[in-house]
Protein backbone atom coordinates (compact mmCIF):
# COMPACT_ATOMS: atom_id res chain seq x y z
CA UNK A 1 0.00 0.00 0.00
CA UNK A 2 0.88 3.16 -0.87
CA UNK A 3 2.08 5.39 2.30
CA UNK A 4 -0.26 8.63 3.24
CA UNK A 5 1.02 11.77 2.02
CA UNK A 6 2.58 13.63 4.95
CA UNK A 7 -0.05 16.65 4.72
CA UNK A 8 -3.17 14.13 5.18
CA UNK A 9 -1.79 11.63 7.97
CA UNK A 10 -4.20 13.68 10.20
CA UNK A 11 -6.80 13.02 8.12
CA UNK A 12 -9.49 9.92 8.17
CA UNK A 13 -8.69 7.13 5.32
CA UNK A 14 -10.00 8.17 2.40
CA UNK A 15 -10.30 12.01 3.00
CA UNK A 16 -8.01 14.92 1.17
CA UNK A 17 -6.76 18.18 2.27
CA UNK A 18 -5.90 20.30 -0.61
CA UNK A 19 -4.52 23.94 -0.58
CA UNK A 20 -4.75 26.45 -3.03
CA UNK A 21 -3.13 30.35 -2.45
CA UNK A 22 -4.64 33.17 -2.95
CA UNK A 23 -4.25 36.66 -4.56
CA UNK A 24 -4.53 38.62 -1.19
CA UNK A 25 -1.70 36.12 0.37
CA UNK A 26 -3.92 33.70 2.17
CA UNK A 27 -4.22 29.89 1.54
CA UNK A 28 -7.69 28.60 0.87
CA UNK A 29 -7.97 25.27 2.42
CA UNK A 30 -10.51 22.63 1.35
CA UNK A 31 -11.53 18.63 2.25
CA UNK A 32 -12.48 16.03 -0.29
CA UNK A 33 -13.69 12.77 -0.16
CA UNK A 34 -12.02 9.59 -2.58
CA UNK A 35 -14.65 7.01 -3.66
CA UNK A 36 -13.95 3.50 -4.80
CA UNK A 37 -13.57 5.31 -8.32
CA UNK A 38 -11.15 7.90 -7.20
CA UNK A 39 -13.56 10.42 -7.91
CA UNK A 40 -13.31 13.47 -5.33
CA UNK A 41 -16.43 14.59 -3.23
CA UNK A 42 -16.53 18.08 -2.08
CA UNK A 43 -16.76 18.28 1.78
CA UNK A 44 -15.81 22.00 2.66
CA UNK A 45 -13.45 23.71 4.33
CA UNK A 46 -14.01 23.25 8.04
CA UNK A 47 -12.45 20.06 8.97
CA UNK A 48 -15.06 18.91 12.12
CA UNK A 49 -17.95 19.16 9.54
CA UNK A 50 -15.70 17.65 6.36
CA UNK A 51 -15.00 14.78 9.03
CA UNK A 52 -18.84 14.39 9.60
CA UNK A 53 -19.59 14.43 6.18
CA UNK A 54 -16.75 11.76 6.03
CA UNK A 55 -17.88 9.53 8.60
CA UNK A 56 -21.97 9.80 6.59
CA UNK A 57 -20.17 8.59 2.99
CA UNK A 58 -18.29 5.66 4.98
CA UNK A 59 -21.31 4.73 6.31
CA UNK A 60 -19.44 4.77 9.96
CA UNK A 61 -20.30 6.45 13.15
CA UNK A 62 -19.58 10.09 13.66
CA UNK A 63 -15.50 10.94 15.30
CA UNK A 64 -15.80 10.79 19.24
CA UNK A 65 -14.09 13.42 19.99
CA UNK A 66 -16.53 15.39 18.09
CA UNK A 67 -19.62 14.30 19.85
CA UNK A 68 -17.78 14.75 23.38
CA UNK A 69 -18.71 18.07 25.49
CA UNK A 70 -15.25 18.99 25.53
CA UNK A 71 -14.90 19.13 21.68
CA UNK A 72 -18.19 21.16 21.33
CA UNK A 73 -17.21 23.58 24.16
CA UNK A 74 -13.80 23.84 22.16
CA UNK A 75 -15.39 24.89 18.65
CA UNK A 76 -18.23 26.93 20.78
CA UNK A 77 -15.08 28.98 22.10
CA UNK A 78 -13.69 29.25 18.28
CA UNK A 79 -16.31 29.73 16.42
CA UNK A 80 -19.12 31.56 18.35
CA UNK A 81 -17.89 33.20 21.07
CA UNK A 82 -15.48 35.79 19.31
CA UNK A 83 -18.36 37.63 17.42
CA UNK A 84 -20.15 38.10 20.91
CA UNK A 85 -19.59 41.21 22.44
CA UNK A 86 -16.53 41.77 24.65
CA UNK A 87 -18.15 41.77 28.07
CA UNK A 88 -20.21 38.66 27.12
CA UNK A 89 -16.90 36.97 25.68
CA UNK A 90 -15.82 37.10 29.52
CA UNK A 91 -19.00 35.68 30.63
CA UNK A 92 -19.10 32.89 28.83
CA UNK A 93 -15.95 31.91 29.55
CA UNK A 94 -16.13 32.16 32.96
CA UNK A 95 -19.66 30.47 32.65
CA UNK A 96 -17.83 27.66 30.30
CA UNK A 97 -14.73 27.46 33.16
CA UNK A 98 -17.56 25.99 35.60
CA UNK A 99 -19.27 24.01 33.11
CA UNK A 100 -16.32 22.38 32.12
CA UNK A 101 -15.56 19.79 35.23
CA UNK A 102 -19.16 18.59 34.99
CA UNK A 103 -19.61 17.74 31.29
CA UNK A 104 -16.05 17.88 28.80
CA UNK A 105 -15.84 14.37 29.26
CA UNK A 106 -19.66 13.76 28.74
CA UNK A 107 -20.75 12.44 25.38
CA UNK A 108 -23.14 14.76 23.74
CA UNK A 109 -26.12 12.35 23.73
CA UNK A 110 -25.31 11.35 27.47
CA UNK A 111 -26.81 14.62 28.94
CA UNK A 112 -30.37 14.63 30.36
CA UNK A 113 -32.94 17.42 31.58
CA UNK A 114 -32.16 15.11 34.90
CA UNK A 115 -28.08 15.48 34.57
CA UNK A 116 -28.84 19.53 34.04
CA UNK A 117 -31.26 20.04 36.89
CA UNK A 118 -28.48 17.88 39.26
CA UNK A 119 -25.58 20.46 38.12
CA UNK A 120 -28.26 23.38 39.20
CA UNK A 121 -28.68 21.84 42.57
CA UNK A 122 -25.13 21.23 42.82
CA UNK A 123 -23.91 25.20 42.17
CA UNK A 124 -24.37 27.09 45.28
CA UNK A 125 -24.61 30.48 42.87
CA UNK A 126 -27.58 30.25 41.95
CA UNK A 127 -28.15 32.69 39.83
CA UNK A 128 -24.59 32.40 38.19
CA UNK A 129 -25.74 28.68 37.79
CA UNK A 130 -29.34 30.08 35.83
CA UNK A 131 -26.29 31.87 33.38
CA UNK A 132 -24.65 28.53 32.65
CA UNK A 133 -27.74 26.81 32.26
CA UNK A 134 -28.51 29.11 29.61
CA UNK A 135 -25.11 29.44 27.74
CA UNK A 136 -25.30 25.21 27.84
CA UNK A 137 -28.63 25.36 26.21
CA UNK A 138 -27.26 27.77 23.36
CA UNK A 139 -24.45 25.47 22.91
CA UNK A 140 -26.60 22.18 22.79
CA UNK A 141 -28.61 24.58 19.80
CA UNK A 142 -25.24 25.17 17.74
CA UNK A 143 -24.52 21.17 18.23
CA UNK A 144 -27.84 20.62 16.46
CA UNK A 145 -26.67 22.70 13.70
CA UNK A 146 -23.71 21.28 13.47
CA UNK A 147 -25.38 18.21 13.05
CA UNK A 148 -23.01 16.55 16.47
CA UNK A 149 -27.23 15.52 17.61
CA UNK A 150 -30.51 15.09 16.94
CA UNK A 151 -31.41 14.79 20.13
CA UNK A 152 -33.88 17.57 21.51
CA UNK A 153 -32.02 20.18 23.81
CA UNK A 154 -32.06 18.45 27.53
CA UNK A 155 -31.76 22.42 28.88
CA UNK A 156 -35.50 22.99 27.77
CA UNK A 157 -38.36 22.70 30.26
CA UNK A 158 -35.57 22.29 32.94
CA UNK A 159 -36.59 24.71 35.99
CA UNK A 160 -34.06 27.88 36.58
CA UNK A 161 -33.18 28.82 40.25
CA UNK A 162 -35.91 31.57 41.32
CA UNK A 163 -33.99 35.26 40.60
CA UNK A 164 -34.98 38.19 42.84
CA UNK A 165 -33.85 41.56 40.51
CA UNK A 166 -31.42 44.32 42.95
CA UNK A 167 -34.05 46.77 43.90
CA UNK A 168 -31.42 49.47 44.97
CA UNK A 169 -32.46 52.59 44.37
CA UNK A 170 -30.30 55.88 44.85
CA UNK A 171 -32.22 58.53 45.73
CA UNK A 172 -31.49 62.50 45.74
CA UNK A 173 -29.90 62.33 49.41
CA UNK A 174 -27.53 59.54 48.68
CA UNK A 175 -26.90 60.81 45.21
CA UNK A 176 -25.86 64.16 46.60
CA UNK A 177 -23.57 62.90 49.13
CA UNK A 178 -21.70 60.64 47.20
CA UNK A 179 -21.69 63.45 44.41
CA UNK A 180 -20.63 66.02 46.98
CA UNK A 181 -17.36 63.88 48.07
CA UNK A 182 -16.38 63.27 44.09
CA UNK A 183 -13.88 64.92 42.57
CA UNK A 184 -14.26 66.56 39.05
CA UNK A 185 -13.65 63.28 36.93
CA UNK A 186 -16.11 61.12 38.75
CA UNK A 187 -18.63 63.42 38.85
CA UNK A 188 -18.48 63.82 35.18
CA UNK A 189 -18.39 59.92 34.86
CA UNK A 190 -21.70 59.69 37.13
CA UNK A 191 -23.58 62.79 34.79
CA UNK A 192 -22.42 61.21 31.85
CA UNK A 193 -23.69 57.51 33.40
CA UNK A 194 -27.34 58.90 34.70
CA UNK A 195 -28.12 61.24 31.58
CA UNK A 196 -27.11 58.62 29.02
CA UNK A 197 -28.46 55.79 31.31
CA UNK A 198 -25.58 53.67 29.55
CA UNK A 199 -23.18 50.75 31.46
CA UNK A 200 -20.35 51.68 33.24
CA UNK A 201 -18.33 49.96 30.82
CA UNK A 202 -19.87 52.29 28.04
CA UNK A 203 -19.33 55.19 29.99
CA UNK A 204 -15.98 55.15 30.15
CA UNK A 205 -15.34 54.51 26.53
CA UNK A 206 -17.40 57.39 25.62
CA UNK A 207 -15.62 59.76 22.69
CA UNK A 208 -15.81 63.31 22.17
CA UNK A 209 -16.24 62.10 18.29
CA UNK A 210 -19.04 60.40 19.20
CA UNK A 211 -21.76 62.78 17.53
CA UNK A 212 -23.47 63.17 14.76
CA UNK A 213 -25.35 67.16 14.51
CA UNK A 214 -27.95 66.65 17.19
CA UNK A 215 -26.89 63.36 18.89
CA UNK A 216 -24.95 61.50 21.12
CA UNK A 217 -23.94 58.20 19.38
CA UNK A 218 -24.18 55.22 21.66
CA UNK A 219 -22.90 51.44 20.75
CA UNK A 220 -23.37 48.99 23.72
CA UNK A 221 -20.41 46.59 24.32
CA UNK A 222 -22.75 44.06 25.77
CA UNK A 223 -25.60 43.64 23.18
CA UNK A 224 -23.80 45.49 20.11
CA UNK A 225 -27.55 47.84 20.57
CA UNK A 226 -27.24 51.55 18.47
CA UNK A 227 -28.51 54.42 19.57
CA UNK A 228 -28.95 58.32 19.10
CA UNK A 229 -29.17 60.14 22.23
CA UNK A 230 -30.55 63.87 21.91
CA UNK A 231 -28.24 66.53 22.62
CA UNK A 232 -30.25 69.17 21.44
CA UNK A 233 -33.66 70.34 20.99
CA UNK A 234 -36.04 73.25 19.60
CA UNK A 235 -35.37 75.15 22.43
CA UNK A 236 -31.43 74.46 22.21
CA UNK A 237 -28.84 72.35 23.94
CA UNK A 238 -30.01 70.21 26.79
CA UNK A 239 -28.08 68.59 30.14
CA UNK A 240 -26.07 66.14 27.85
CA UNK A 241 -25.19 68.46 25.02
CA UNK A 242 -23.90 70.74 27.47
CA UNK A 243 -22.01 68.39 29.59
CA UNK A 244 -20.45 66.91 26.46
CA UNK A 245 -19.72 70.52 25.30
CA UNK A 246 -18.53 71.25 28.66
CA UNK A 247 -15.63 68.49 28.91
CA UNK A 248 -14.99 68.69 24.90
CA UNK A 249 -13.50 72.07 25.45
CA UNK A 250 -12.05 71.50 28.78
CA UNK A 251 -9.98 68.36 27.23
CA UNK A 252 -9.01 70.48 24.28
CA UNK A 253 -5.32 70.91 24.95
CA UNK A 254 -4.93 66.69 25.56
CA UNK A 255 -4.72 64.58 22.26
CA UNK A 256 -7.22 62.11 23.73
CA UNK A 257 -10.67 61.84 22.52
CA UNK A 258 -12.14 60.13 25.03
CA UNK A 259 -14.31 62.44 27.76
CA UNK A 260 -13.31 60.86 30.70
CA UNK A 261 -9.84 61.40 31.46
CA UNK A 262 -7.64 62.67 34.50
CA UNK A 263 -5.41 65.74 34.57
CA UNK A 264 -2.70 63.95 32.69
CA UNK A 265 -5.16 63.53 29.60
CA UNK A 266 -5.32 59.36 30.64
CA UNK A 267 -8.46 58.09 30.14
CA UNK A 268 -10.81 56.76 32.69
CA UNK A 269 -10.09 52.89 32.89
CA UNK A 270 -12.34 50.60 34.99
CA UNK A 271 -9.78 50.43 38.08
CA UNK A 272 -9.70 54.45 37.80
CA UNK A 273 -13.17 54.41 38.05
CA UNK A 274 -13.67 51.99 41.08
CA UNK A 275 -10.82 53.64 43.05
CA UNK A 276 -12.35 57.15 42.99
CA UNK A 277 -15.64 55.28 43.51
CA UNK A 278 -15.04 53.62 46.42
CA UNK A 279 -12.87 56.90 48.02
CA UNK A 280 -16.02 59.05 47.40
CA UNK A 281 -18.34 56.64 48.63
CA UNK A 282 -16.03 56.02 51.84
CA UNK A 283 -15.98 59.49 52.68
CA UNK A 284 -19.88 60.11 52.11
CA UNK A 285 -20.60 57.31 54.60
CA UNK A 286 -18.16 58.72 57.32
CA UNK A 287 -19.46 62.35 57.09
CA UNK A 288 -22.85 60.76 57.58
CA UNK A 289 -21.84 58.71 60.46
CA UNK A 290 -19.92 61.97 61.67
CA UNK A 291 -23.60 63.60 61.66
CA UNK A 292 -25.40 60.90 63.58
CA UNK A 293 -26.77 58.92 60.94
CA UNK A 294 -26.13 55.35 60.41
CA UNK A 295 -29.12 55.03 58.81
CA UNK A 296 -28.25 57.47 55.54
CA UNK A 297 -24.30 55.76 55.83
CA UNK A 298 -26.15 51.96 55.53
CA UNK A 299 -27.34 53.58 52.27
CA UNK A 300 -24.44 55.30 50.63
CA UNK A 301 -22.62 52.17 51.08
CA UNK A 302 -24.97 49.89 49.15
CA UNK A 303 -24.52 52.64 46.58
CA UNK A 304 -22.39 51.18 43.09
CA UNK A 305 -21.59 52.83 40.20
CA UNK A 306 -24.15 50.28 38.16
CA UNK A 307 -27.28 51.98 39.89
CA UNK A 308 -26.99 54.83 38.24
CA UNK A 309 -28.72 53.10 35.19
CA UNK A 310 -31.68 51.71 36.94
CA UNK A 311 -31.59 55.27 38.79
CA UNK A 312 -31.61 57.11 35.21
CA UNK A 313 -34.79 54.56 34.46
CA UNK A 314 -36.51 55.10 37.54
CA UNK A 315 -36.88 58.74 37.18
CA UNK A 316 -38.18 58.93 33.45
CA UNK A 317 -41.53 59.14 33.77
CA UNK A 318 -42.69 57.35 30.57
CA UNK A 319 -41.21 53.82 30.30
CA UNK A 320 -41.22 53.86 26.96
CA UNK A 321 -38.56 56.66 26.97
CA UNK A 322 -36.76 54.46 29.48
CA UNK A 323 -36.82 51.34 27.53
CA UNK A 324 -35.00 53.28 24.05
CA UNK A 325 -32.49 55.08 26.61
CA UNK A 326 -31.63 51.91 28.09
CA UNK A 327 -31.75 50.10 24.80
CA UNK A 328 -33.95 47.36 26.03
CA UNK A 329 -36.30 45.97 22.99
CA UNK A 330 -39.07 44.91 25.48
CA UNK A 331 -40.34 47.43 28.25
CA UNK A 332 -40.97 44.53 30.35
CA UNK A 333 -37.07 44.20 31.13
CA UNK A 334 -36.58 48.56 31.88
CA UNK A 335 -39.81 47.75 34.03
CA UNK A 336 -38.56 44.30 36.17
CA UNK A 337 -35.46 45.17 36.44
CA UNK A 338 -34.41 48.59 36.29
CA UNK A 339 -37.44 50.46 37.40
CA UNK A 340 -36.72 50.84 40.85
CA UNK A 341 -39.82 53.08 42.27
CA UNK A 342 -42.97 52.83 43.21
CA UNK A 343 -45.95 54.00 41.38
CA UNK A 344 -47.00 57.78 41.54
CA UNK A 345 -50.20 57.40 43.79
CA UNK A 346 -52.08 60.42 45.64
CA UNK A 347 -53.10 60.61 48.96
CA UNK A 348 -56.45 59.87 50.65
CA UNK A 349 -57.25 63.62 50.77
Amino acid sequence: MRPRNAENRDLPPGMVRRKRPRKNGKVWVGYYYKDSTGKEIPLGGDLSKARLKWAELEAKEKPADLTMMKGIFDRYVRDVIPKKGERTQKDNLAELKQLRPTFDSAPIDSITPASIAGYRDARTAKVRANREIALLSHIFNMAREWGLTERENPCQGVRKNKEVPRDYYANAVVWDAVYGMAGPELREAMDLAYLTGQRPADVIIMRSDDTEGDYFLVTQGKTGQKLRILMRTEAGENSLGKLVREITERNVRHPSKYLLINKYGKRMTKGMLRLRWDKAREKAQKNALDQGDPMLAAKIGGFQFRDIRPKAASEIVDIGDASLLLGHTKQDITKRVYRRIGATAKPTK
